[in-house]
């Protein structure tokens, strides 16, 4: 579903879910010494996940105990 999701709008999976946290308010601090994942990281701005696609995300079962990202 990420694919699909990044797919649709161009951009990576990474991407997708980096920006889905934005979209949540969450804070997110990604960390790469490889210069073309640094400039991916920081091109998050030109592009927006739509209601549907937040909450199809946000369904995905991560087998966790917690709900903090």
């Amino acid at each position: 579903m990420i694919s699909a999701i990044a797919e649709a709008h161009s951009v990576t999976s990474a991407q997708v879910i980096l920006r889905w946290n934005l979209q949540r308010g969450v804070v997110v601090i990604p960390g790469s010494s490889n210069p073309d994942h640094i400039r991916e990281n920081l091109d998050l701005f030109g592009f927006e996940l739509a209601d549907e696609e937040m909450a199809q995300i946000a369904a995905l079962n991560r087998d966790e105990k917690h709900d903090w990202y």
